[in-house]
């Protein structure tokens, strides 16, 4: 126990030193040992990697998940280092609640027959969301955490190494210098002058002692331990009359020059010592900043992952709702359709390209139903005027014999017969004819 009180004590001590120490430089009454440029350089980066990183992984967390309850009980379970129990997710949630509804309002109508069906697109969605959210967490997020719960750990305690070696050899600059100030005031002091200082006297056991010739005075040996000087130890002086004087010997001894140069000594051997581990520590401490660049690295491919993942995420999406949309465009008495203007004529002559940006499906109204529209558009021929030439957006899956199947990218020759449907053009493509819808389009001038 006194062992470890005595350690807290020299702790305790070591660290008010250096507070007093560091409070000084704050206010520029000592010298501080500055770093170079590339050393400021290499910390201040380290700095905004941390606080970014620190941004980052927040915002991500709120992204993946935006309830701030969810993510406290998620934290809890980690630092808990328990398994994360599984959650359902806002899509999931959904697709249970209308298929709860079309069981109790009637899954043959048509309201119950739509809320099967988007509830079941839902369902997928919430999947879809739960693998986005797993893969993103792996591939991201545990990285940025890493960095910060480990490396960045690492760099800060040696970071504070560096500044407590900063400090010592601060002092140690201090005390070298404090006590070459101290030898130099020595070194100007004479040695041995006889002086007659008035009002003093020796007391009489001193006088007796200088009258016995016998006896040996106390002094006589330190005249001869300091053959170049020596002092008269005052407890033998009294003061008397200003009549009375009495010789004293004033002297700076050869030892006390002795004991500086060697205090001097020590202060050079202990500022060396100290400038050894200094420069150690910064060496350390540098080779761990030079690293955040392969932290950069390894964050830059992370981030290729988050974003590879968030695309999947949602192609998934788009495919899932897409197919609902086509699903709904047959189903009778559903409306489906898009806000997004009607194509301009084919026989404009304005040389402006039309560009749909959301390809959204429209229903699936045209000029007959399937059964007749399959055999009308095998006699119907392209007007004499008005073909385009379209390019496909995206990929198009035909729902019927009656529509034409598209790729990306691809080229078709599009043109509108009276009475159809706006949001639905006929296309052509070699040898093959059948309707598309124009969202998918981008028609050329």
């Amino acid at each position: 126990m006194d062992f470890n009180m005595k350690k807290l004590a020299s702790d305790a001590g070591i660290f008010f030193t250096r507070a007093v120490q560091f409070t000084e430089e704050k206010f520029g009454q000592a010298e501080k040992t500055e770093l170079d440029a590339h050393f400021e350089n290499l910390l201040a980066r380290a700095d905004s990697t941390k606080n970014w990183t620190e941004r980052i992984l927040r915002q991500t967390e709120v992204l993946l998940q935006p309830n701030p309850s969810a993510r406290v009980e998620e934290f809890l379970y980690e630092k808990l280092d328990r398994k994360v129990p599984s959650r359902v997710t806002n899509g999931e949630l959904l697709a249970q609640y209308m298929a709860e509804a079309a069981s109790e309002l009637g899954p043959s109508t048509p309201y119950g027959k739509t809320l099967i069906k988007v509830s079941e697109a839902e369902k997928r969605l919430g999947a879809a969301e739960r693998d986005f959210i797993h893969t993103a967490s792996l591939s991201f997020l545990t990285p940025l955490r890493n960095f910060l719960e480990g490396d960045w750990k690492t760099i800060s305690k040696e970071r504070r190494l560096l500044q407590n070696r900063r400090l010592d050899l601060d002092a140690c600059k201090a005390r070298l210098k404090k006590a070459k100030a101290a030898e130099a005031k020595a070194t100007t002091v004479p040695d041995f002058q006889e002086t007659r200082p008035r009002n003093y006297i020796l007391s009489a056991s001193a006088s007796a002692t200088l009258d016995d010739t016998s006896r040996s005075p106390p002094w006589a040996e330190l005249k001869e331990k300091h053959p170049g000087g020596w002092r008269l130890p005052c407890f033998f002086l009294l003061p008397l009359a200003p009549s009375v004087t009495l010789a004293r010997g004033c002297l700076s001894l050869p030892e006390d020059r002795k004991l500086w140069n060697d205090e001097v000594d020590k202060a050079e051997q202990e500022l060396r010592v100290a400038q050894t581990e200094f420069d150690r520590q910064a060496e350390v401490t540098r080779l761990l900043l030079e690293g955040i660049s392969s932290t950069h690295v390894n964050h830059l491919r992370c981030l290729h992952e988050f974003v590879k993942s968030q695309t999947t995420y949602y192609a998934q999406c788009y495919r899932h709702m897409l197919d609902l949309q086509k699903q709904l465009g047959r189903f009778p008495g559903t409306f489906v359709g898009t806000t997004e203007p009607a194509s301009p004529p084919l026989s404009s002559t304005s040389p402006t390209t039309t560009v749909a940006t959301m390809p959204v499906v429209p229903t699936g109204t045209g000029l007959a139903p399937p059964e007749e529209a399959a055999l009308c558009l095998e006699e119907v021929a392209p007007p004499a005027s008005g073909t385009r030439k379209a390019r496909v957006l995206y990929d198009y899956e035909a729902a019927d014999s009656s529509e034409l199947a598209l790729l990306a990218d691809e080229l078709i020759t599009v043109y509108s017969l009276p009475g159809m449907d706006p949001d639905w053009l006929i296309g052509e493509r070699g040898n093959k004819k059948g309707k598309v819808p124009v969202t998918y389009l981008e028609l050329l001038s």
